[in-house]
């Protein structure tokens, strides 16, 4: 929306010729800030009287009426009104980030290790595929109920910053690539490795680099899905009835379709990236991996573990979509608070 400014000009009247301007003055009578200018124009000579008045003012709350500690400790929700809306949205966005991504954390363990199988296990093993199931049940048989969440801090870390900004996402998504190959390598590494010792091993034996092994089809995946995902969003919102498209509900299952399609679309880059991101991995670009995967898997492989991640997508949109509109209320109810004890305070006074 563009946005409206105001104009002030100054023009040189002949039948005028004088002006008195007040300097500008808080009107003590009423709630402004800084706030008034005015200036009288006086005639020239005989008419007596012509003038003009130019009056500017903002509204603003007087210090003296603004809640004392002993409310904001009955109110605390007044406090979020203090913080920036700005800054507010931005963490609503960080907490709905990293709540949707711990919820969904074991699917998402189950998918990695799905679309790895084949350069895992390489020529140690005939089967190059390991079904849904059979990865679910190896994860708490090997590793027990923690398993699930193996390799979530770095994802966590890396989904509270990138979450917040996401409209920045190209930029930022190479700051905070590494962890996601961190996650990965402790996702699909057996043992009880932490993650610093896995980034020194990674830094000793395969260099810096290694940190970024598969970015080229991760950023080129980064635009079609994007577009996908609005596109879709936008098509299927305005196909719905026009007393349906307002509704929260609404929102969830438009988010849930519209992430499917473009999932479907870009999910053999996310293979591709998954396979370069591994230690020892065959394939240096893009143009090896991508041909070596079809060779050895067919086009299938590059659908490896689409189901869990499909599984993954719904309660995914839904937390996030879920926490951030909470945590936006919640900013809402702390505004209207604090403005209730301001005009509770205004009318003690008064």
């Amino acid at each position: 929306m563009r946005e409206e400014r105001a104009v002030l000009t100054f023009r040189s009247l002949p039948e005028l010729n004088s002006a008195q301007c007040s300097s500008p003055r808080n009107d003590s009578g009423a709630l402004w800030k800084s706030a008034r200018l005015s200036c009288s124009i006086l005639g020239n000579g005989g008419g007596g009287g012509n003038f003009a008045s130019l009056t500017m003012v903002e509204k603003a709350e007087r210090a003296e009426f603004a809640p004392s500690s002993a409310q904001l400790l009955k109110h605390p929700l007044a406090m979020l009104a203090y913080v920036p809306r700005g800054a507010a949205i931005f963490m609503a966005g960080a907490v709905a980030g990293a709540a949707a991504k711990t919820v969904t954390a074991p699917l998402d363990r189950v998918k990695l290790l799905m679309q790895t199988h084949g350069v895992r296990v390489g020529q140690e093993s005939a089967k190059k595929a390991i079904g849904f199931v059979e990865a679910l049940a190896l994860i708490g048989k090997e590793e027990g109920i923690k398993g699930y969440w193996k390799g979530n801090l770095p994802q966590v870390i890396r989904i509270i910053p990138y979450s917040a900004v996401q409209l920045f996402s190209y930029e930022f998504y190479k700051v905070t690539y590494p962890l996601d190959v961190l996650r990965l390598r402790l996702a699909v590494e057996t043992g009880h490795r932490t993650m610093s010792e896995i980034a020194l091993i990674m830094l000793r034996e395969e260099g810096v680099a290694s940190f970024y092994y598969g970015l080229g089809p991760s950023l080129l995946g980064i635009a079609p899905y994007i577009a996908v995902n609005f596109c879709m969003f936008d098509l299927v919102k305005k196909s719905l009835p026009e007393k349906y498209q307002n509704k929260a509900q609404s929102s969830v299952i438009t988010a849930v379709v519209s992430a499917a399609v473009a999932t479907l679309t870009c999910y053999p880059l996310d293979t591709v990236r998954r396979q370069m991101q591994m230690r020892g991995a065959p394939y240096k670009t893009f143009f090896d991996a991508f041909p070596g995967i079809v060779e050895r898997d067919g086009f299938i492989g590059l659908y490896r573990g689409f189901l869990p991640n499909a599984l993954k997508n719904l309660p995914n949109s839904s937390i996030r979509l879920s926490t951030f509109d909470i945590v936006k209320r919640l900013i809402s109810a702390g505004e209207k608070e604090l403005q209730q004890i301001t005009d509770e305070n205004r009318a003690k006074q008064g």
